[in-house]
């Protein structure tokens, strides 16, 4: 099936409804060999759009994906690239966790030195800060977009009411407006993009980036037995997943979603990642892999996407104990 597109929102952009994420994966599962060989598989069919932020992999994450692009040699305007700023990767009271001008505009500096780019398609904000005044950082963040180093810039994790300050600060003093936001969004986690945002699409045409389609593997199927070695819950460092992709109650409904996904000859994970891209409020469902054979496998939930009717996406609810 070929690759549909969607405007970001209101804006005049389209990405790719399924595109490439590199959290977790570069620099920590991957090398760039890896790392250009899934960013090849993922471009062929059709994805223009690679998500990536400055925490990821303290840096490493940009630096491979900068390198990686660098040897694929497509034209630049062919694709979309992303970061995201908040917590720094540097020490210091003015660069961790944080939105203030002095990091911003550095921290964009340093990450397009890391890409080997230009300039970033779109960056986020990627989580609020409560110590810095949304007006300096709507300001900074209008500067990064009018000197060309991003050419839209938006937010992550970002309340309906903070977004709506964002926004409003930015058409008062005639500045550059968010127009994305990149929330977690799956089957066990929606009361934020169907119902706090629910205002937010029809008023300022916000686009959505959605990350963790599979919520962190849960939705794949491979934990309704435990944590298997080699998963992403067993990496050092990610104990905390263990907790959450072996709940019962929520394996209990992956077993029932396993149904569905054989009868309509698909994998759990290709029906959670197409159930995310059947909202029409999702511009792009960001998906993660560590491998060519991971890409195609997340690839193929395009051919589930038409199947998913109203009917369906209602029995899946009520499977998941929603309805």
């Amino acid at each position: 099936m070929p690759m549909p597109y969607r405007r970001l929102g209101r804006a005049g952009l389209k990405v790719s409804v399924l595109s490439l994420g590199s959290w977790v994966t570069f620099g920590s599962q991957m090398d760039e060999d890896k790392a250009l060989a899934c960013l090849e598989a993922a471009y062929q069919a059709g994805v223009n759009f690679f998500d990536n932020a400055e925490v990821y992999s303290g840096g490493e994450s940009e630096r491979i994906m900068g390198r990686a692009l660098a040897r694929a040699g497509w034209p630049r305007r062919s694709y979309v690239v992303s970061t995201k700023f908040f917590w720094g990767i540097h020490e210091g009271v003015n660069h961790e966790n944080t939105l203030n001008r002095k990091y911003l505009l550095q921290a964009m500096d340093e990450s397009l030195e890391r890409f080997q780019l230009d300039f970033v398609d779109l960056v986020f904000c990627h989580r609020p800060d409560p110590e810095t005044g949304v007006e300096e950082t709507v300001w900074a963040m209008h500067d990064l977009v009018t000197q060309g180093k991003a050419l839209y810039w938006g937010t992550s994790e970002w309340s309906a009411a903070e977004i709506r300050a964002a926004y409003e600060i930015a058409e008062r003093h005639h500045l550059r407006k968010p127009v994305m936001e990149q929330p977690e969004y799956n089957l066990f986690h929606r009361e934020r993009v169907e119902e706090e945002y629910a205002s937010l699409y029809e008023d300022f045409g916000l686009g959505l980036t959605t990350w963790s389609p599979l919520a962190s593997g849960l939705l794949t199927g491979k934990y309704v037995d435990g944590v298997p070695q080699g998963s992403r819950a067993a990496l050092k460092g990610y104990e905390w997943l263990g907790a959450q992709v072996t709940d019962a109650d929520k394996n209990a409904v992956v077993r029932r979603l396993m149904d569905v996904a054989g009868e309509l000859g698909c994998t759990v994970a290709q029906l959670a990642i197409a159930w995310c891209a059947s909202n029409p409020r999702v511009s792009t469902v960001i998906t993660g892999a560590s491998s060519v054979a991971q890409v195609e496998e997340n690839l193929k939930a395009l051919e589930v996407l038409p199947k998913l009717t109203p009917e369906l996406r209602q029995r899946i609810d009520h499977l998941a104990g929603r309805a």
